[in-house]
């Protein structure tokens, strides 16, 4: 692969003080390497521009706060090189991991860095959301929204039209390349602790939004993952509730024949939402 193909974006939002931190060694490595560097700007309000001008990296600003994905956006739109590599500024990517991530990037797709730990917090819920999208994407992924990965420009502009511009946008490329069909390699790395203000992720909220992301973007490539275990179950309750009531009261319930009916009419659903998806990949590859 051709270094002076690869372009390093790294949205951040009043992040100087870990973008001190992980400017200090891209920018030296970089301009050994031919590597362009692009901070994207999203309308902080502290000194991030003046760190980014500092450092000598390529500076991209929004006018006001539009979102971590919506930052990785303008990233990828701007980025000159055909392999882009993203990665956080709050300091917890070690720049030494780009040549990794590099050196699997000509077999693969896109290459991810697996964090081998996170906060004990989060951890339950992430499981919980790591189990859910392993089922439906049918893939075991071991970091679900991992910052620090490399992919090839031209491929993840396909998905940019449905990644949302909050922090959800590596989650919906994650589950985008697999059910793409396209190539996913995980490399182990170690994340240092963020430097600078704290996260502003919220457990419960962004969680719950995470939750409904993973289920609109399987939808969207493979709705009978979520389509007929849906019309199963509520199949086989329609019946044990037909049965418990010919049994009990001589008679089948309205409301297990109703409930049967449903999940006959969810499962033509998903038929149906499954032959447009199909119909909406031929489109785009034609």
């Amino acid at each position: 692969m051709d270094s002076k193909s690869v372009s390093i974006i790294i949205p951040a939002y009043n992040e100087e003080k870990g973008l001190s931190r992980t400017l200090g060694g891209i920018v030296k490595v970089a301009g050994e390497k031919g590597w362009e560097v692009i901070v994207i700007d999203d309308g902080s309000t502290d000194g991030t521009a003046d760190v980014v001008r500092e450092m000598g990296a390529r500076l991209v600003s929004h006018p006001y706060n539009k979102g971590y994905g919506a930052s990785l956006k303008t990233g990828i739109r701007n980025a000159k090189g055909d392999i882009v590599v993203m990665m956080d500024s709050d300091g917890q990517h070690d720049h030494r991991g780009i040549e990794k991530l590099l050196s699997f990037a000509g077999e693969y797709d896109m290459v991810v860095g697996a964090r081998s730990r996170d906060v004990w917090v989060r951890a339950p819920g992430k499981k919980l959301l790591s189990y859910v999208a392993n089922y439906l994407s049918g893939h075991k992924i071991p970091d679900l929204n991992s910052g620090f990965r490399a992919f090839r420009k031209e491929t993840v502009k396909e998905f940019l039209h449905i990644a949302p511009s909050g922090f959800s946008f590596t989650t919906t490329i994650t589950l985008a390349f697999f059910r793409a069909g396209y190539s996913v390699k995980y490399i182990p790395i170690e994340a240092e602790k963020r430097v600078g203000r704290a996260s502003n992720v919220k457990f419960l909220k962004d969680g719950y939004k995470t939750f409904l992301l993973i289920i609109r973007v399987i939808v969207l490539f493979n709705p009978l993952k979520v389509f007929v275990p849906v019309s199963m179950f509520l199949f086989a309750f329609g019946i044990i509730f037909i049965l418990y009531g010919i049994i009990m009261y001589g008679r089948a319930p309205n409301t297990g024949v109703l409930t049967v009916l449903s999940s006959i009419i969810l499962f033509f659903m998903g038929i149906l939402a499954d032959q447009i998806s199909a119909l909406r990949r031929e489109r785009r590859q034609e």
